[in-house]
């Protein structure tokens, strides 16, 4: 056994991109701390992650990282121009600079508004749905889990109509950034994608600044704390995120959702009889699709992770699906769909400790009202031809999902 070559975390290999359970597995077991080229390190194993999530000593500082791609930084600088990326989003910056914005942003971005946006949910869903079913097929991804979530993020933001679909393009373009590799072209789409998003955020927001609403950009300009307000960039950077990281990994949740409850019948039928297993599906669906494959975090010192010592400014990839299909965690039906699962909710896929994501009420409850509303609608669905996936290392998921019904 100690013969064994160790396994290199890759990606790029066949078939990764359709099932890299197989592969997640293979890094769990033999590999679980894994350092790969560009010096990021790799955590496989859910009590590993689980705890390095939640640790505040961790940081996301792209600056404190010693050892970067040099041409991907270059690329991306120039793009940005000599201003430079100066982003204050919530997911750029470390305490205590996080903690004033983010508990800034809770008092406009509050229960009570993501519950205020179950009707429209429920009746966009109804619209998209009516549509496929007088065709008798469509594509899930373009028609629901594109749409929704743009319409509904824009909505809630108070985004006007006219402006959602450019937001959405926008998204789509950020999204790329994430991964740990992409082209020029991609890098030069995605920066100028934020500085166009940004300005027109900005103009939204001056604008509503004396004709303010109910909607979570007029709540941002008027929260406040001891006198302490958001500026604008601060407001617009905020907005970016919301958007941003509401569409793209709400889409996943939804496409690959209704891709499961397809490729399993039988847990169609259990939510299709028992409505009331909604809330526990969607967490089941979250673990085993995981919209969202890692999460990003920089060390501040030396850290002790398994049998490795990672050193200090080197980035840490937190494996989140593979974490949410640890048998070590969930059993040997950890590669099963169980829509009843007990302890389902302790998916990582939003995260943990004080970088839970933001948007993760609101993407449960799209989650609910369309995915659960797709199984008591179409029980005869299904698949036409072959799946097409985004090839996306992050945030994987289909480009094209075309059914009938």
């Amino acid at each position: 056994m100690d013969d064994i070559e160790p396994p290199f975390y890759n990606p790029f290999q066949d078939g990764y991109m359709e099932n890299p359970w197989p592969h997640y597995d293979e890094m769990r077991r033999l590999e679980p701390v894994h350092l790969s080229l560009g010096a990021r390190w790799f955590v496989f194993r859910y009590a590993d992650v689980a705890r390095l999530l939640r640790d505040p000593s961790l940081s996301v500082d792209v600056n404190m990282v010693e050892f970067v791609d040099e041409d991907r930084e270059a690329t991306i600088t120039a793009a940005y121009g000599p201003e430079g990326d100066v982003s204050t989003s919530l997911l750029a910056i470390d305490p205590p600079d996080h903690t004033r914005l983010k508990r800034l942003v809770m008092k406009a971005f509050t229960p009570t508004t993501v519950s205020a946006m179950r009707p429209y949910v429920e009746q966009r869903v109804r619209e998209i749905f009516d549509a496929i079913e007088d065709r008798g097929s469509g594509d899930i991804v373009t028609e629901l889990a594109y749409r929704l979530p743009a319409d509904t993020v824009a909505q809630m933001l108070g985004v006007p109509d006219d402006e959602k679909d450019q937001m959405a393009t926008w998204s789509s373009a950020l999204a790329k950034t994430l991964d740990p590799i992409m082209s020029d072209e991609e890098a030069h789409a995605a920066v100028r994608a934020e500085l166009d998003m940004h300005e027109r955020l900005r103009i939204i927001v001056e604008q509503k600044r004396s004709d303010l609403g109910d909607d979570v950009l007029s709540g941002m300009i008027r929260a406040q704390e001891d006198g302490d307000q958001m500026t604008t960039q601060e407001i617009c950077d905020q907005a970016e995120l919301i958007f941003s990281a509401g569409h793209e990994t709400t889409m996943n949740l939804l496409s690959l959702g209704v891709y499961e409850m397809m490729r399993h019948p039988d847990q169609a039928e259990i939510w299709r009889d028992d409505p009331s297993v909604g809330p526990n599906a969607v967490e089941e669906l979250l673990r085993f699709a995981s919209p969202v494959q890692y999460s990003r975090r920089v060390t501040v010192e030396d850290i002790e992770v398994g049998n490795e010592t990672i050193p200090k400014h080197h980035f840490m990839m937190m494996g989140l699906a593979s974490a949410n299909r640890d048998p070590d965690m969930w059993g040997p039906t950890a590669d099963q769909l169980d829509l009843r699962r007990e302890g389902a909710s302790k998916q990582l896929s939003f995260g943990g400790g004080q970088r839970y994501c933001l948007g993760a009420a609101l993407a449960r409850l799209e989650g609910e009202v369309a995915i659960g509303e797709f199984v008591r609608r179409f029980p005869d669905a299904h698949v036409v031809g072959e799946p097409e996936w985004n090839g996306r290392i992050n945030l994987r998921g289909l480009e094209h999902l075309k059914i009938t019904t």
